[in-house]
């Protein structure tokens, strides 16, 4: 015994006197009629059939029970290696570990590891944090999976996925010079792998050794136009020479004087306006966030729901799908139409609220946390986060109609 780790050498002499086996003793060993043991030392012996497999046991005291350990057959296992094996058992059993339920845990967590892929752990994943992602963000990561990973990595076993299965995965998305979402995709394979590693069926985050492994790229942001070009927008909308559809530009103004996300404005219903307390209420689960949020209602935005609601009723969507009234209006609805009215990359449905940030802040003075708190962000410091996001709700009213007072000064003048 050496600093309590129980060895025993590998020539030793085993019971009945006999000396410890020669590699050509197991060469050697020819099948009987009936089978028959060679001994080693240590409890170890080979096992000689009748069919001429010879295995390795080793046979050893568990509880005051005799027990058999099956190590392996020679020679797949070689003496000095079932030797090894043998005196691992034996540190097992100093230890008051069963050697042969060890091996059958190993053997059933093995099995179970190879049924663990990525595919398995990354759907797990995404039901295990859907409930606190918006239905729509949750469909995008999914499909995001499903495109770029499943079909390349998704059955390796993830405990088993290496640095280079990983690379080989990302790269095929760089070749489609999608230089922004290999970078994403990345990181949602981290928080992949760290659930992994939370859940027991991953060893550490492999993503990290991938760092400056990917191409660099320029991280743009979604086009906007400035203040200064406001008035031009607003001349193009009123004139419609595109002659877009009547919904399609109340959708065009909605978005500018409420600046809401492109997701949240199509997917509206009559349900969450409060006409009477000027109020729109777009429920957690419609929120990136899955924050309920506040929209306060300008009398320019009411007028406009008036209007929509002559069109189509005040049940369902308010802004329909012109082909199929159950339907809310196509998601590219509001980027194809700024294109047509001449803003082509120049201006995008998320535009609208880089501008009414920018504007509402130079032209309005109103301070950042207002208007940060009317486009719903999430407060990053921990004093922000302690304050309720209604805070300013008085604030963000009074500021929501003068900017829809201002947009009305722009039009005159434009």
């Amino acid at each position: 015994m050496n600093g309590g780790i129980f060895r025993y050498p590998f020539q030793n002499t085993p019971t009945g006197g006999q000396m410890a086996l020669s590699d050509l003793d197991c060469r050697h060993a020819k099948p009987k009629e009936k089978a028959y043991r060679l001994a080693d030392s240590g409890g170890l012996y080979l096992d000689v059939l009748a069919t001429g497999l010879r295995v390795w046991r080793l046979k050893y005291r568990f509880l005051g029970k005799e027990k058999l350990l099956t190590i392996g057959p020679y020679l797949t296992v070689s003496l000095v290696s079932a030797r090894e094996k043998r005196d691992i058992a034996k540190e097992a059993l100093f230890q008051g570990i069963d050697p042969a339920q060890q091996k059958r845990d190993q053997k059933a967590l093995a099995r179970f590891q190879g049924t663990q892929t990525v595919e398995v752990v990354a759907l797990e994943w995404h039901a295990t944090h859907q409930e606190n992602w918006a239905p729509s963000y949750a469909t995008h990561i999914l499909s995001r999976l499903k495109q770029n990973v499943f079909p390349f990595i998704g059955q390796q076993p993830i405990a088993t996925l290496s640095v280079q299965h990983l690379l080989a995965c990302i790269q095929k998305v760089e070749d489609r010079k999608k230089y922004d979402l290999a970078h994403r995709v990345l990181q949602m394979m981290g928080q992949i792998i760290r659930y992994a590693v939370i859940t027991g069926r991953a060893e550490r985050d492999i993503t990290v050794d991938l760092k400056g492994a990917l191409k660099k790229y320029k991280k743009g942001h979604f086009a906007a136009i400035d203040a200064e070009q406001l008035p031009a927008l607003l001349k193009a909308i009123e004139k419609n020479d595109a002659r877009l559809f009547k919904q399609t530009i109340i959708a065009l103004k909605m978005m500018l004087l409420t600046f809401v996300r492109t997701s949240e404005l199509i997917n509206a219903t009559w349900d969450e306006f409060d006409i009477g307390k000027k109020i729109w209420v777009i429920p957690a689960e419609r929120m990136k966030m899955r924050i309920t949020h506040l929209v306060p209602l300008s009398e320019q935005v009411i007028a406009l729901l008036e209007e929509l609601k002559e069109l189509y009723g005040d049940e369902g969507y308010i802004l329909p799908s012109a082909f199929r009234k159950n339907q809310p209006m196509s998601n590219n609805t509001i980027l194809k139409a700024l294109s047509r009215l001449g803003y082509h990359k120049t201006m995008t449905g998320h535009g609208f609220r880089a501008l009414a940030m920018s504007t509402i802040k130079e032209k309005l003075q109103y301070r950042h946390e207002v208007v940060d708190r009317q486009l719903s962000h999430q407060p990053k410091s921990k004093i922000d986060k302690a304050y309720d996001r209604a805070q300013f709700l008085s604030e963000r009213t009074k500021m929501m109609q003068e900017w829809a007072d201002y947009i009305d000064t722009l039009k005159k003048t434009a």
